[in-house]
């Protein structure tokens, strides 16, 4: 897959590998003078720019590598954050030491190129364009120290060294979280007068960053400031604002072929001229080059005995449970849809089969457009090679037309930003401000492309006349379930400080599938493929519950919503204060 831009950025890795990035000439050995004075030399060290802060699959972890289904409902994992054990040295994405790679290190580099590129010859459009880029990481690479932690310390211009240990962000305060998002929002309006809302070559410039993407952006960041996290006293100016940012996002993207792509799951297949595509990270697949770019992704969730799959990222039995019926309803709410649990899989919400692998179910893999999944057990012992330890398999974006011996390569863009989120965010907004039917108009149109039924009174399974608290646990609800495995949830659930409601003191669970003791193995082996799910589930398995978390029930802490800064930095900084939940006096609600 060729991606564009990213083709051109071995090319500037080698320019910024001839010295210290962190260098005040730092993009490469030559002369700023001489390279800003090229517009082709500038795009390479702007592409050096993209490489250090595009976000992986899944999103921006960072070195917390919180955002994944582990830390969620989604799915399962062991981690101080959920048992509650979280210490002052544990979330260490501020950084402290002269790195490229660390937050303030990235932040370095985007504000040398943005000084060299000001001292430069170079002008008019190509200017513009190529400082909105740099405003669009520079925000961005402030949004999520943000989120960790609250206000940080703004560093707009290239620091000098100081002392022989030169940090960053060394003896300045940090800035209050409000003067921040200020700030982020002034790069991204900035970005957004800069940019052009398409670029003319895509197939070229596929992945570059676009007005409608720097709107899409300031998007998300005021929804955040506007969350109970940033905003228990429900200011409405906050909420306003937020909702003034998602409508020039939808305008401007929806005006260019923005749009909701027609197939839910084949959207991660398309790249140039994808309409859901709004901030992308691309990858190729290169398997011998030094330029390659695989996402990983693929390759580590699939099953084990898929060729090479790490069988990772397994849903939860919440997870699965947790998928509206066809007609839009939840589990057991629904009148058309009867739910049983021995019977999951029956007249759910087309984005369940397109989410979830589960036994038997069919899922076209390494070619093989009949494979039926089997994960169940006999005597105890699984059918599988390796066991699924939930029951099920995650199969969103995973690429059923890999042969086995490529699924190591897979190339599958990441779509950090999908225009079903500018909808969403739009619509959480509007219910900010009491603007309750442009919520449910962009509720409508998620569910409409969905596959739900829209019903006799056109509302797609959503409850009538809902109150405002109801729609935003509507939205909540409706980005759980559209954003599934894209590492969003546990962002969402911490921006509404719902975690404890909605984790604390519980385990989340899996399931075996067994194969009953009155069926012969044998006999069931050679017409398993032939069955119908239905029968299948009622004569030939029995399914039982299983805690996932055995090692504690979960523990979320109030003081989590704000992270506190490193110890680390601390030492190092004696002007950064501690947050107020972890002994500081930093507000981060000022």
């Amino acid at each position: 897959m060729k991606k564009g831009y990213f083709g051109l950025l071995i090319a500037a890795v080698a320019l910024a590998g001839c010295k210290d990035v962190l260098n005040k000439t730092d993009l490469s050995a030559a002369d700023p003078s001489i390279i800003f004075r090229d517009s082709a030399l500038a795009t390479l060290s702007l592409n050096y720019v993209y490489d250090q802060n595009l976000p992986a699959w899944g999103g921006p972890t960072a070195t917390t590598s919180l955002g994944g289904s582990s830390y969620t409902d989604e799915s399962y994992g062991e981690s101080k954050y959920l048992e509650g054990s979280l210490t002052v040295t544990d979330v260490t994405d501020f950084g402290t030491a002269l790195n490229a790679t660390n937050s303030y290190g990235k932040i370095r580099t985007i504000n040398s190129f943005l000084q060299d590129l000001k001292n430069g010859t170079i002008k008019g459009g190509t200017r513009n364009r190529l400082l909105g880029q740099a405003l669009f990481f520079r925000a961005w690479r402030y949004f999520e120290l943000v989120k960790l932690y609250g206000g940080v310390p703004l560093v707009l211009t290239p620091q000098e060294a100081v002392g022989v240990e030169a940090r960053e962000a060394a003896f300045l305060p940090r800035n209050s979280t409000s003067d921040c998002y200020k700030q982020i929002s002034a790069d991204l309006d900035s970005a957004i007068a800069y940019l052009p809302a398409k670029w003319s070559n895509p197939a070229v410039d596929w992945g570059r960053i676009t007005s409608g993407a720097a709107a899409a952006l300031k998007g998300r960041v005021l929804l955040y400031a506007a969350s109970p996290q940033f905003n228990p006293n429900d200011v409405t100016d906050k909420w306003k604002a937020a909702y003034d940012a998602g409508k020039q996002a939808v305008a401007i993207l929806s005006a260019n072929g923005g749009a909701l792509h027609a197939s839910f799951d084949q959207m991660w297949f398309q790249e140039q001229s994808n309409p859901e595509a709004v901030f992308i990270t691309g990858y190729n697949t290169s398997s011998g080059d030094q330029a390659k770019k695989n996402n990983g992704y693929d390759n580590a969730t699939r099953p084990k005995y898929t060729g090479t799959g790490g069988g990772s990222n397994q849903p939860s039995w919440e997870m699965v449970k947790a998928f509206p019926m066809l007609d839009g309803k939840k589990p057991g709410e629904s009148t058309k849809y009867a739910y049983s649990d021995s019977t999951f899989f029956k007249n759910r919400d087309p984005r369940f089969e397109k989410t979830i692998a589960y036994n038997g179910s069919t899922w076209p893999l390494n070619g093989n457009a009949g494979y039926r999944l089997w994960t169940y057990y006999v005597g105890g012992k699984t059918t599988e090679s390796s066991a699924t330890n939930t029951g099920f398999y995650t199969r969103k974006a995973i690429n059923p037309t890999l042969e086995a011996s490529q699924v190591q390569y897979a190339g599958t863009d990441w779509i950090e930003i999908r225009y079903a989120e500018v909808l969403l965010n739009l619509a959480e907004a509007a219910v900010g401000i009491g603007q309750l039917e442009e919520a449910y108009t962009q509720l409508k149109a998620i569910r409409k492309r969905a596959g739900i039924e829209a019903g006799t009174d056109g509302l797609y399974g959503l409850k009538a006349s809902m109150t405002r608290a109801e729609l935003f646990d509507a939205i909540l609800y409706e980005r759980q379930i559209e954003f599934a495995f894209e590492g969003k949830r546990f962002w969402d659930l911490r921006r509404w400080k719902r975690i404890e409601k909605t984790l604390n003191g519980k385990r989340r669970t899996g399931v075996t599938v067994d194969l009953k003791a009155s069926v012969d193995a044998g006999t069931f082996l050679t017409i398993r493929d032939g069955l119908k799910l239905e029968e299948a589930y009622s004569n030939y398995f029995t399914i039982t519950v299983k805690n996932l978390d055995t090692k504690y029930a979960i523990n979320w802490k109030d003081s989590y919503y704000y992270f506190p800064i490193p110890s680390s930095a601390i030492d190092n900084n004696p002007k950064l204060i501690q947050n107020s939940a972890w002994g500081g006096g930093f507000d981060p609600l000022q």
